[in-house]
């Protein structure tokens, strides 16, 4: 396959058995992503935005096709291998920010590199440092139900950078936030996309959001077309 693109998606198929119904959400969809693009995925509810990224970050396993990132196939992997793509090349930003109610916002960033063994110190050192990248350098030591949405959202792309992560998956990152505030988020995620030189893919509803990005695609009945 072409080596200029990051990601290749082939023949993907995504089906869900819903009581006696089988849902087909993803049908022999396709798609390119050369290396380094900032991609928007929109679609009405329930067309399978949140799937597909689900997919490409192996954590679900599609019922057929292929998912190569950087010639590797994602919906192959397992155990230690898909531990450490999920850990070491995907991060999330999911709609809601999903940290841990008892820790500090440098605690949240911390978590992931202490679980790859880093030592406190350096998991605090990075931690510190990416906070301030998302300019809550002087939040870090406040907890969640402390925060502001929109505060909680940086601590949440915080934590996806930790790991150096080479693709940025995103799903709705700004569904729960005003909009002055999703503006902001939205100039931080096109910012550290670029500063990280990161492929990313972003689903959102939110029309500006998905111009920001450098190609607009849409799913529609199971397949991606122009947005």
């Amino acid at each position: 396959m072409n080596s200029g693109f990051a990601l290749q998606i082939r023949s993907l198929s995504k089906v869900f058995q819903s009581g006696q119904e089988q849902l087909r959400i993803l049908i022999d969809l396709d798609l390119d992503v050369y290396k380094g693009a900032m991609i928007a995925i929109t679609g009405a509810s329930g067309s399978g935005k949140s799937t597909l990224l689900h997919l490409v970050g192996g954590m679900e396993k599609p019922d057929a096709g292929e998912i190569l990132f950087e010639g590797t196939d994602v919906a192959l992997l397992q155990g230690r291998d898909l531990a450490a793509y999920r850990n070491e090349v995907a991060g999330f930003v999911f709609q809601f920010h999903y940290l841990l109610p008892e820790f500090t916002a440098e605690e949240n960033v911390m978590f992931p590199l202490l679980l790859r063994r880093l030592s406190f110190g350096e998991a605090a050192s990075t931690a510190r440092e990416l906070l301030q990248e998302v300019g809550l350098q002087a939040r870090g030591h406040h907890r969640p139900g402390e925060l502001s949405g929109g505060e909680q959202q940086r601590v949440a792309i915080a934590r996806a950078l930790c790991g150096r992560p080479r693709l940025l998956l995103a799903d709705e990152p700004t569904g729960n936030l005003d909009p002055r505030t999703s503006q902001r988020i939205y100039d931080l995620l096109s910012k550290v996309h670029r500063r990280h030189q990161l492929t990313s893919l972003i689903a959102t509803h939110n029309a500006e959001l998905s111009r920001l990005c450098d190609v607009q695609l849409r799913i529609s009945e199971g397949k991606l077309v122009p947005g």
